[in-house]
């Protein structure tokens, strides 16, 4: 039978309880020993995660060979994340055993969907004895993605059934299951190292993306930028990586003792770290007791291990067999992207209890009493990455975001923007930010109610300060609409006006009067104030005059008249075509006021960009 050509590289992992030979076979596969602590060949046992490389003619597998024994239970769950296809092995003379249960329910949780059974020291027991433990593995992998898989009688010791792992290994990384490649890069550290001349090295499983020589990528979560400056695999040197591949990457930028397992290497803008995750989170079937809203838990995710509050979001507890929405506090910054799958065991004793797949990898607290907010999170597990995509922009609400963003948050590749409900604002005069129609309508909803709220309370004032509104772009978007009206620093209803009385009207008129009268050596606000014009009242209607346009606000308690301002920016300006600079002196002498009021209207003019200050000089500046 011919077997087709796999495009790209994939990762095999094995599983199985300790001392059933998962070492022994990958080196009867591949002649490399994958135990390379000493230790671990003093021994006997596998302690760390190994590595080696099958190449199958048209299959080219990277293996990751994992610890059996429950107390490295963490670096089996190192090893295996990221894996294409899994070889389970068993041994003949053991058979099925707790930590074959264990595995094969971590293989399940990090939803690996193809696989091959290899029976192990089948030289050992009788023939009739080999038929009851396949009978048994059989029972073990009913249900799973292992139920049809086939089952290899092996001998590492004799060299029996080899060759038929291989054709079957072979056949099975034809069916694999595809996992989104990914444009960006994305490698968790398992481990990392110094080599004298090559500096930092970091391996890891490439989980999407690529990488050349001399590319800039990002360390996380330090979020320090660092360069690729060698590229290995499995111990040849090569100019690029790719999904699929075992990689060991040169660094420069950072030392081999900053880094350590769990950190994750990226392409710069993909990953942000954060403690708080929303997740769907499913309890195994064979879990001895729910996971409770509050419970503290191990989580699993990547080659991180990390300490978790569990908060779920509809119920109390979470039952055996259940699978709902939870968010995850962790005790520590780690990184993630939605889909993400990942495992929970329990705090003690240690027994893996459930796992499932991120949601959010960057989260903000949802309390249980926002339905609407979790069933629209709910929807970051939809099949369709356009419904993914536009919720992950309806979660970004206001902020800007980009296209990595949108990788990271939807679990997708690329994505139609036209496709979305997006509308664009504009937040300068060469860049606009994308928004979810949703959470415009809400976010316009609630500034509008503010500006309401403030006309009633504050009937004399001109306007909201802009300041106290905060989201700038979407009250610029509202004024160019011609809902609101306004200026750099304040915005009003469209169409509103301070009702004033004829009291008010007439002080308004008498303050006005006052700074065209006074030039450039205008009142104080206090001047105007007497009996019948409080200091309140006078403040808030020259906030009027100023917004209305007829005094200028030169900052502190400083006003002009809107007149002498316009003139003052003129005089100024034909000044210094005529001369190289002036010094404040001479532009007091110019407009015929005091250096009370000179060095504030210098100062004003530099703000505006009438004028700029080189030393003791004023110059032209940018505009008249």
């Amino acid at each position: 039978m011919t077997t087709q050509t796999v495009t790209r590289p994939l990762i095999l992992g094995t599983a199985g309880h300790i001392d059933h030979g998962k070492t022994a076979l990958v080196r009867a596969l591949t002649g490399v020993d994958t135990d390379r602590l000493p230790e671990e060949q003093r021994r006997g046992i596998t302690i760390d995660i190994g590595f080696a490389e099958l190449d199958l003619g048209g299959a080219h597998l990277g293996i990751v060979d994992v610890p059996g024994h429950e107390r490295f239970i963490k670096n089996m769950l190192a090893g295996a994340t990221g894996i294409d296809l899994a070889l389970l092995v068993v041994a003949a003379d053991d058979s099925v055993m707790p930590q074959t249960r264990e595995h094969l329910d971590i293989l399940r949780l990090l939803d690996v969907q193809t696989g091959v059974i290899a029976l192990t020291k089948c030289d050992l027991p009788e023939p009739d004895w080999l038929d009851l433990v396949e009978d048994e593995v059989r029972e073990l992998v009913r249900g799973t993605f292992l139920e049809n898989a086939p089952i290899v009688r092996t001998s590492a010791t004799t060299g029996d059934g080899v060759d038929e792992l291989r054709e079957a290994l072979s056949l099975a990384a034809q069916s694999a299951k595809s996992r989104a490649a990914g444009r960006m890069l994305r490698l968790a550290v398992d481990r990392t190292f110094v080599v004298q001349g090559h500096g930092t090295i970091v391996t890891g499983t490439v989980w999407s993306g690529e990488a050349q020589v001399g590319d800039e990528l990002h360390w996380q979560p330090a979020g320090k930028s660092v360069r690729v400056r060698s590229l290995e695999s499995h111990g040849r040197d090569v100019e690029r990586i790719e999904r699929g591949q075992r990689a060991a990457i040169g660094l420069t930028g950072v030392h081999h003792s900053e880094i350590t397992r769990g950190d994750e290497i990226a392409t710069a803008g993909y990953l942000r770290p954060s403690q708080l995750m929303t997740v769907r989170l499913s309890v195994l079937d064979t879990s001895p007791w729910p996971i409770k809203h509050r419970a503290r838990v191990r989580l699993h995710l990547g080659t991180r291990e990390v300490m978790a509050a569990v908060s779920l979001l509809t119920e109390d507890k979470a039952v055996a067999g259940a699978t709902l929405d939870a968010q995850l506090t962790l005790a520590q910054r780690i990184t993630a992207t939605c889909g993400q799958p990942f495992v929970i065991r329990s705090e003690s004793p240690l027994i893996t209890i459930g796992g499932g797949h991120v949601l959010q990898p960057v989260a903000r607290r949802i309390r249980r009493r926002q339905h609407d907010v979790i069933k629209r999170v709910a929807t970051l597990a939809d099949d369709d990455p356009l419904v993914r995509a536009a919720t992950a922009t309806y979660f970004f609400g206001l902020r800007d975001w980009t296209p990595a963003d949108i990788c990271r948050d939807a679990n997708v590749n690329d994505v139609d923007m036209a496709a979305l409900p997006l509308v664009e604002i504009p937040v300068s005069p060469t860049r606009t930010i994308h928004v979810h129609e949703q959470i415009l309508a809400d976010a316009t909803d609630r500034l509008l109610q503010e500006v309401d709220r403030y006309h009633l309370e504050h009937p004399l004032r001109p306007g909201v300060p802009r300041a106290q509104l905060k989201e700038d772009a979407l009250v610029n978007k509202l004024i160019a609409d011609d809902v609101l009206a306004g200026n750099e620093h304040l915005a009003w209803r469209a169409g509103f006006a301070p009702d004033l009385s004829e009291t008010q009207q007439r002080l308004l008129d008498r303050i006005v009067a006052a700074y065209h009268q006074s030039g450039y050596q205008p009142p104080e606000p206090d001047d105007l104030v007497d009996d019948q014009s409080p200091p309140a009242l006078v403040r808030q209607l020259m906030e009027l005059a100023a917004a209305q346009g007829t005094l200028t606000h030169l900052g502190g308690g400083l006003y002009l008249h809107a007149d002498h301002e316009h003139a003052m920016r003129a005089k100024i300006a034909d000044r210094l075509t005529h001369v190289s600079g002036m010094t404040v002196a001479q532009i007091r002498d110019l407009l015929g006021t005091s250096r009370k009021f000179a060095v504030p209207i210098c100062e004003y003019l530099d703000r505006v960009g009438c004028t700029k200050r080189e030393g003791d000089l004023r110059v032209a500046g940018r505009k008249p």
